[in-house]
């Protein structure tokens, strides 16, 4: 049997002998596992089996615990209770050496790679034999054209890191845990930042391990990815397991009810728009980067009050500079009005202008545009907007009692978990950090919301939450700019749909009159 907790569900997995012969022994078994960090409980009496060659998934709300268990099974952390097997058998893994003696590979949601180094470089790295560096260069040359052949990996193993695609760099993780003869591979969160079509074809690789006896362990957030590629799901609520069922015997709604403990809706309920006066007009937005490459070639656009806009693309096609000198990051020409005044383009510090003028930016990368992490809560919620009355003591001073009562406010509102403003930001789970920056930001009552990837990385029930005050501002009379690689967030949210490619806006669609396919060949560059 696969065993969850002990009052949550349980059934047999694939590939369990369940007669009278001997039941074949799990790849891994955790038994009892526990962890806390100071007065937080992280993992309480987990219990867990994964059978060999399957790949099982793991899911659940951000700081749920996920993450924390499988960093025990790699060996960064030690369990405070609890046994590990593999292979029915109990093993010591106390740092990621063991784990990796044991068989076990793990690919991190933030890639572990030098950036400067070469493919062939970044996989021998930490797996060198001997002193001299040729003979393992050369073996792992040879032992990387093998498995690119058998999984799909294919990969230039003379390529810099830094220049290969976001896919290609998963692809480098994966080779590094399978030269290093991982048996069992854990993956985290592996389709954050991936396009659809690199996601497909990570699927296509996990599908070849299996096929091949590996174990794969698959902790993610997204439903339609668990029921696509999983044999057997865990779940995990607050630190601790509810239930493990097969895969094909639930449904995403089953599921998300099981990672939440309520009824989740799965599609945004919104009423029509009722789209009012012109917020913000774009005409002839262009940006050349400091290489020469044009990144925005004309970009015309408009968004009213009371409309969530989405832009659609794969990432890379200038989304992202969009949202950077709306947001004042980025220089630009053109023209671009807000409420009819101007907008300032000359420059790439215009942030604060942009604040006072009414425009709210939640940043597609929340780590390094969103927050500082090493600060508290109640300091990042104070950022850009530390000048305002209501947090200044004096003329010299700041109030941060006040400060601190005005986050504890926002975090209870936004239903931030846990609801501490002193706490540094780098404590948070992704979801949660993500509710820091939209309070922060959507509580400005801005009459312009730009919004990149406003549920990257983040689970369901926050998702729900997210995508719910997103619609309200939209219903208050606000403009919403929606950017998102997501094409079911952007077919759900948006009133109007704007596809780009290449720097341009490729077309315009109504959600109701459009679909994943049209969108699609119009984010490739293929015209009607």
């Amino acid at each position: 049997m696969v065993a969850g907790a002990q009052s949550g569900r349980q059934t047999a997995a694939p590939g369990t002998d369940t007669g009278a012969g001997a039941a074949i022994a799990p790849a891994i078994e955790l038994v009892g596992i526990s962890k806390a960090f100071g007065p937080v409980q992280a993992n309480r009496d987990i219990s867990m089996r994964v059978m060999p060659g399957t790949i099982h998934g793991i899911i659940g709300e951000n700081g749920a615990g996920k993450s924390t268990l499988m960093s025990i099974l790699y060996g960064f952390y030690r369990a405070d209770a609890g046994e590990v097997r593999i292979g029915g058998r109990p093993v010591a893994i106390p740092d990621s050496q063991a784990a990796i003696r044991a068989g076990i590979g793990m690919v991190f949601q933030h890639f572990k790679l030098v950036p400067n180094f070469t493919v062939l470089e970044n996989v021998v790295l930490g797996a060198e034999e001997g002193a001299l560096l040729r003979p393992s260069l050369a073996k792992a040359r040879a032992s990387l054209r093998d498995l690119a052949q058998e999984y799909e990996l294919d990969v230039d193993p003379d390529a810099v890191v830094e220049d290969l695609s976001v896919g290609h760099q998963q692809r480098v993780e994966i080779l590094k845990a399978l030269y290093r003869q991982a048996d069992i591979l854990i993956l985290d969160e592996p389709t954050g930042v991936l396009t659809p079509s690199e996601a497909d074809h990570l699927f296509r690789i996990l599908r070849g391990l299996k096929a091949q006896g590996k174990t794969v362990i698959l902790i993610t957030h997204k439903l339609r990815e668990i029921m696509e590629i999983t044999d057997t799901v865990s779940v995990m609520r607050r630190g601790e397991m509810t239930a493990t069922v097969e895969t094909a015997g639930s449904s995403p709604e089953e599921l998300a009810e099981l990672m939440v403990g309520r009824k989740v809706l799965l599609h945004v309920p919104k009423a029509p728009a009722t789209p009012g006066a012109t917020v913000l007009k774009v005409e002839d937005l262009r940006v050349t980067d400091a290489d020469g490459v044009e990144r925005l070639k004309g970009i015309d656009l408009e968004i009213r009050a009371g409309e969530i806009l989405g832009i659609a693309g794969v990432a890379g096609n200038g989304q992202s500079e969009l949202l950077k000198v709306l947001g004042g990051f980025e220089k630009a020409t053109g023209r671009v009005t807000l409420n009819g005044h101007p907008l300032d383009l000359s420059g790439d510090r215009l942030a604060q202008s942009r604040r006072a003028a009414g425009i709210a930016h939640v940043p597609e990368d929340r780590h390094h545009l969103g927050l500082i992490l090493d600060f508290a809560a109640w300091e990042n919620v104070a950022f850009g907007y530390h000048h305002a009355p209501e947090y200044q003591a004096n003329a010299l001073l700041m109030d941060n009692a006040a400060l601190i009562r005005d986050t504890a406010g926002k975090m209870e509102r936004f239903d931030v978990r846990p609801p501490i403003p002193t706490l540094a930001a780098k404590s948070f789970s992704g979801g949660n950090q993500q509710k820091i920056v939209l309070a922060r930001e959507i509580e400005r009552n801005p009459d312009l919301l730009l919004v990149g990837q406003p549920t990257r990385g983040v689970d369901i029930g926050a998702i729900e939450f997210i995508h719910k005050r997103i619609v309200e501002l939209r219903d208050a009379g606000k403009a919403v700019l929606l950017v998102s690689v997501e094409l079911d967030e952007i077919l759900s949210l948006s009133d109007r749909i704007a596809v780009m490619f290449d720097g341009r806006i490729m077309g315009e669609r109504l959600p109701d009159r459009t679909d994943e396919r049209e969108l699609g060949l119009l984010m490739a560059g293929v015209a009607e």
